[in-house]
């Protein structure tokens, strides 16, 4: 990435360290100016260092961390004020928020500001979530959204006289652990204050459309929680609420009304607030608040690129999660509009254009929920409407939330239940986000006894596998868990340079496919790995190395006849993006000897936390087509 400099082009210097104590709850003429300059100063900064994940390409989250400078504001100038009467950690809920942090740890002097400008880059300690004791200055890892107010409960219960503060959203909100965590802090009287931004906007749309009747202020105050609302761009009311919070004992619900990124021209009240600011938006604002040298810095980017050759694979590269949708409309539009209403609804977790769903709803808006953020309900909704036979719910969201799931999921079984399950993001590819939104442990779904209702998980490797897998089991009864990588996967071919799952091509949900033979061993793999094995694979025969390619799309499903062939060969190496410890490698090795195969065996799979980036952590796991090699060599005695 090319950049003109290195230093940060905004004077963070002019920020000025100001203590309040809230038992003073009205603000002096000059103690607003200081917060005022201290929050225009800051969202300044934020614009301009999330763009630069969006010059980069690694995307981010802009709106959130702006929208709710205000409050951080305030909260700092406690902590410095009122030291003893607070933890001073700006916890939140939202981890996409993660900018605050950032910014925060470099005000307080923990982090360069300079490292700010290269936000969810690998290697850069600056994921899209906030991790414990990987960045300078970041106090606590906030996990997936809405998770991290049950856990300052036990903090508040260890903290004993102090206020702990969490910094919520109408989205987070929307989870079900929140409620159980309100219950726990008004039932314990625990001195817990939420400060929650209620900007109505969340990734796929307006809460106050997609879910009418749900308010946060009711919901909170109806599980006992007092409740102090009013306008979070109103300085002077928003620090009189705080106060009060402070002063009152207790868990306290400040929430504050404010659009999506206030003042923001282009996205003020937009959904599309949610992510990262686009470059253009964000040379407008910067450009309109004299920020020049920061205009300069973010036209100066160049976004990276993955160098890198993949042989036996063609150049044509497709988004499966989207390739998902389209084939699920492919499969509804041989149907009549009876039939579709009758037999299938679709269930969303506000990542419709993330999960391939979006198609669906613009073609079949009848049979198609935009609910909220609430994946177990919905799972549970979409298991619920699959219950008798011939019906089926349709249900998508991220890999990483499928844990969440694991108790709805065992449910739904033994209810005999058909649902269509795509988790999307799944694997590490592409995942700046990082650790906490990796998709690994997808084998905790197939959590049932051997004579349960059918379960079966498909990781299709290409657009074409996806497509047919799709057609192969949309009408199957039982559980089926299709995955996807948020990255792009280019088209497996052939030998021959044809696309191996190319025209006639038919999925046999069940049985593995040999996609490259070889006579001194063979790899295993699946998905978004098979194409960097097939690379591995011909590279491998470039050197003399006769290594054979297995790919096997349905995960969880022993193919006889395929591994007895492989138990045969002098090796067996697994290739997953999979946690290595509850991934396909984990089983694979237990089914060779069950069965008398012996084998060299070994296992790569993901086994560390991420380094941030793109495609950055496929090598930094050792999974990448010079990792396999060198596990291939080790296994046959090479170097």
């Amino acid at each position: 990435m090319t950049t003109i400099n290195t230093q940060f082009p905004i004077d963070l210097g002019a920020y000025k360290l100001l203590a309040l104590n809230p038992a003073n709850s009205s603000l002096t003429g000059e103690q607003r100016e200081t917060l005022k300059a201290n929050i225009q100063l800051c969202r300044d900064a934020i614009v301009f260092f999330t763009a630069t994940g969006a010059a980069s390409g690694v995307g981010g989250h802009t709106g959130g961390p702006y929208d709710t400078v205000p409050e951080v504001m305030i909260l700092d100038a406690f902590f410095r004020g009122a030291s003893e009467q607070f933890v001073p950690i700006f916890f939140d809920e939202a981890g996409h928020r993660v900018a605050t942090q950032y910014l925060m740890a470099t005000l307080h002097g923990d982090l360069p500001a300079e490292q700010l400008l290269r936000y969810r880059q690998a290697h850069s300690n600056l994921p899209g979530h906030p991790e414990l004791k990987l960045t300078p200055g970041v106090k606590f890892s906030s996990g997936r959204l809405g998770h991290i107010w049950p856990y300052i409960n036990g903090v508040a219960m260890a903290n004993p006289g102090k206020a702990v503060f969490c910094l919520g959203s109408d989205g987070s909100q929307q989870e079900g652990n929140d409620a159980e965590a309100a219950r726990l802090a008004v039932a314990q009287h625990l001195n817990v204050k939420l400060i929650i931004d209620d900007n109505d906007v969340t990734i796929a749309g307006h809460p106050s459309k997609y879910l009418p009747g749900f308010s946060v202020a009711k919901t909170l105050e109806g599980h006992g929680l007092k409740v102090l609302q009013g306008d979070g761009e109103d300085l002077d009311d928003l620090y009189h609420r705080i106060c009060e919070a402070v002063n009152t004992p207790g868990a306290i619900a400040i929430i504050n009304k404010r659009p999506m990124c206030p003042g923001i021209e282009g996205l003020e009240g937009s959904t599309h607030g949610h992510d990262v600011i686009p470059v253009d938006l964000a040379v407008k604002y910067l450009e309109s608040r004299g920020q020049t040298a920061a205009v300069e810095y973010l036209k100066s980017i160049e976004k990276p690129k993955q160098t890198y050759t993949f042989l036996g694979s063609s150049d044509k590269w497709g988004a499966n999660r989207n390739v998902f949708g389209e084939a699920v409309v492919g499969v509804l539009s041989r149907m009549s509009e009876a039939e579709r209403k009758e037999k299938v609804m679709v269930i969303d977790s506000d990542l419709e254009g993330s999960c391939g769903l979006k198609k669906i709803h613009e073609t079949y808006p009848e049979i198609f929920i935009s609910s909220g953020i609430m994946e177990r309900s919905n799972f549970s909704a979409a298991a619920g409407f699959g219950m008798d036979e011939g019906k089926q719910g349709i249900f998508a969201t991220f890999s990483a939330f499928l844990e969440m799931c694991i108790s709805e999921i065992t449910m739904a079984r033994l209810n005999y239940s058909n649902v269509l399950c795509h988790f999307s993001h799944a694997g590490i590819d592409d995942m700046a986000d990082n650790s906490c939104h990796f998709g690994i442990n997808n084998m905790f779904a197939d959590n049932g006894l051997d004579d349960g209702y059918p379960t079966q998980l498909y990781f299709p490797a290409d657009n074409n596998q996806m497509t047919a897998c799709v057609e192969a089991v949309f009408f199957e009864p039982g559980l089926r868990f299709i995955f996807s990588t948020r990255s792009k996967v280019p088209n497996i071919q052939d030998s021959n340079g044809n696309d191996f799952f190319g025209s006639g091509y038919k999925f046999v949900p069940g049985k593995d496919e040999v996609i490259r033979e070889g006579t001194q061993g063979y790899i295993i793999s699946f998905g978004d790995a098979l194409y960097r094995a097939v690379d591995a694979v011909e590279r491998l025969k470039q050197e003399g190395l006769d290594v054979g390619l297995i790919n096997k799309t349905t995960l969880n499903t022993i193919d006889e006849e395929m591994i007895t062939k492989v138990g045969n060969a002098p090796f067996v190496l697994v290739v997953e993006a999979f946690n290595r410890r509850t991934g396909l490698g984990s089983r694979f090795g237990s089914w060779l000897l069950e069965r008398g195969l012996t084998p060299k065996y070994a296992h790569l799979g993901t086994y560390k936390e991420g380094c941030g980036g793109l495609w950055e952590q496929y090598p930094y796991q050792g999974i990448d087509p010079v990792g396999i090699i060198n596990k291939v060599k080790e296994l046959v005695g090479g170097k």
